[in-house]
């Protein structure tokens, strides 16, 4: 806070005195309704600033001080494109909007290059299996609530019933205050929401009549409504239920309300006590507000959820770099993989610009979903000690005999395989090999002419595979059709 001793400018002997500059900057900050982390992202860059520059007021520095200071990040500090921004972003509004200063350089100044990636996207396995991790450490924290409720009761020294009762009624609070990390997580997969999104939900938000849920004042202040999923129905009013018992404990302890958005709290008097504004994922102990406004029970900590998501992908073996927003880029990609049109996905995602939710058609293209490697065309996996596992036996015999490089044997061989067949692309005749491995593979043939068809069969570039028999000799040395004319041109 060192940087808050400066002041603006020289105060008036006859008025109020100057705001100090950083109680200046979260004024005008709170004046435009930023939000909170808006706020504490701008004091923390401006502070900074100041810093680097052995604490002299910004109003004596100019273009080239912030250059110097956007440069140290980008040089020395070696921050990403996103963080260079923002940081510029915090110090054109400390210069523009809290020392009301327009200089030639705010305009002239370098902003850094956007950087696109693609975004992590879990398989359904992937998530199943990050799910039953997440089960599985909710029931080891509800069989340590209920053994502590136990102890407490026994220790009490009172009558058998009454000890009954006590315990009950301290297993129910103790399971209340426990963070359902099993069902947060299948809510942001389940509905697309962001991580705050579903901290921040109501009980009136939850709408069970007509399955679905109100997102207020997600990112950009924007409301949009979302499917409540069948499968969430009763673990959600189970967890309603939980939350009931705290919301009933703050009244009969006399704490303040929930936090309300905006004048509400002035309008509404007594909504923030109410039922129906209560959270709900409440957090275990009430805290203090951030904003000064004393202490309440507030929504549960993301970075609660974020470690427990974290300890379940490693319990999982998912060696990705995922977060729990990676849940909402995976129910994103599932949608378009079953076949949901972009517009839809757009609107539950609350996606202003339709060209934000394509991103997710480029990860539909990867792997195998578009194209197929000519590698896999030959038919031969990796041969000899390449194809062992590590630790197996070292007999290159056996790496080879294996499913992986069966159909490699054979199409060394040259032998005659009855039944052999060849998945062809109806739309560029291109001849592949089918998989080695599957149901009904013996060597990596088809024992069956009836077997299912390998490989995905819709996506952005894929049209399909249908099967074609083929005489008696092997697929390789079947010669290709020449390609239909309206595809030459686009093949060139």
């Amino acid at each position: 806070m060192a940087a808050s001793h400066a002041s603006n400018h020289p105060a008036d002997p006859s008025g109020p005195p100057a705001p100090r500059l950083l109680d200046a900057l979260r004024q005008q900050v709170r004046y435009r309704h930023y939000s909170l982390r808006t706020e504490r992202a701008y004091v923390h860059w401006v502070r900074a600033f100041v810093h680097y520059h052995g604490l002299r007021h910004p109003a004596e520095l100019s273009g080239a001080e912030v250059e110097a200071f956007l440069t140290w990040l980008a040089a020395e500090r070696q921050v990403a494109a996103a963080t260079h921004r923002q940081a510029l972003s915090a110090l054109l509004f400390l210069y523009q909007k809290v020392l009301q200063l327009q200089l030639p350089w705010m305009g002239e100044i370098g902003r850094p290059r956007e950087e696109r990636r693609l975004p992590v996207v879990l398989s359904q396995p992937e998530v199943q299996a990050l799910l039953a991790q997440l089960d599985e450490a909710d029931a080891r924290a509800a069989g340590a609530a209920r053994a502590a409720a136990q102890v407490s009761s026994a220790g009490a020294g009172v009558s058998h019933e009454a000890g009954a009762k006590a315990q009950a009624a301290d297993l129910r609070l103790a399971l209340a205050v426990l963070p359902p990390h099993g069902l947060l997580a299948r809510l942001l997969y389940g509905t697309g929401l962001r991580l705050l999104e579903a901290l921040r939900l109501r009980v009136k938000d939850i709408d069970f009549a007509h399955r679905a849920i109100v997102v207020r004042e997600g990112k950009g202040a924007k409301d949009r409504i979302v499917m409540l999923p069948a499968a969430l129905l009763a673990p959600l009013r189970a967890q309603l239920s939980r939350s009931h018992l705290l919301w009933a404990a703050d009244r009969a302890a006399g704490l303040p309300g929930v936090m309300l958005p905006g004048a509400l709290a002035r309008k509404y008097p007594r909504a923030a006590e109410s039922w129906a504004w209560h959270w709900v994922f409440p957090q275990a102990q009430p805290s203090e507000d951030p904003r000064g406004a004393g202490t309440r029970r507030h929504h549960l900590h993301e970075g609660n959820f974020q470690r427990a998501f974290q300890r379940a992908l490693r319990g999982a073996g998912i060696a990705r770099p995922a977060s729990p927003h990676t849940l909402r880029h995976s129910f994103a990609t599932h949608l378009l993989q079953s076949g949901y049109d972009i517009r839809t996905v757009q609107e539950l995602l609350g996606h202003a610009d339709v060209s934000t939710t394509m991103i997710y058609t480029h990860v539909l293209r990867l792997g195998g979903g578009a194209v197929r490697s000519p590698l896999d065309v030959l038919g031969g996996g990796a041969g000899g000690w390449l194809a062992a596992a590590p630790g197996a036996d070292d007999d290159l015999g056996g790496a080879f005999g294996s499913a992986a490089g069966g159909l490699g044997r054979a199409a060394a061989s040259g032998l005659d395989a009855p039944g052999v067949e060849a998945w062809v692309s109806p739309r560029r005749h291109a001849v592949s090999h089918p998989p080695a491995t599957g149901p009904g593979m013996s060597g990596g043939v088809p024992a069956r002419a009836q077997d299912p068809m390998p490989g995905p069969t819709q996506g952005p570039g894929v049209q399909g595979w249908s099967r074609q028999p083929l005489p008696r000799r092997f697929v390789r040395e079947e010669p290709l059709r020449p390609w239909p004319a309206q595809d030459r041109g686009a093949a060139g």
